[in-house]
């Protein structure tokens, strides 16, 4: 079974953060990181070359393929700051109604920048969902 590209590697957190090159997506991923480090109580790795995520889990899916991947993280990505919502989004529609201008993938959070969304509705977000994995046995 073919292994997961991204894994956590023991690359600097501070030296991929201070190598963006705008200055204000590199502004709003300290705050980023700053938010998951509090709601996680994790130290921030870096998972491949561009992701930063916090604390980790392992899953198992029915087809018996299995690896680890963070509880939450993100990635200042140029066109966004995309965030990792691990638990999806099915459950957070009044959260999202109150978050501001963003876009969505599966798992993915898409945010131009930290001035479009409401800071403590993004804090309780990942909070939530932070929550849910570990109930889950994460």
């Amino acid at each position: 079974m073919a292994e997961l590209k991204t894994q956590k590697t023991r690359a600097s957190v501070a030296k991929f953060l201070a190598s963006i090159e705008d200055e204000k997506r590199r502004k709003d991923s300290r705050v980023v990181l700053k938010m998951m480090k509090e709601i996680t109580g994790d130290k921030p790795k870096m998972w491949g070359p561009a992701i930063i995520g916090f604390g980790s889990y392992h899953y198992t899916y029915a087809s018996g393929r299995e690896g680890d991947w963070f509880l939450t993280g993100f990635s200042p990505r140029k066109q966004a700051l995309t965030l990792y919502i691990m638990s999806g989004f099915s459950k957070y529609d009044a959260l999202l109604k109150k978050l501001g201008k963003f876009k969505t993938g599966k798992a993915c959070l898409y945010i131009k920048k930290l001035e479009d969304v409401h800071l403590p509705t993004l804090e309780e977000l990942i909070r939530r969902s932070v929550e849910h994995k570990a109930q889950m046995g994460a």
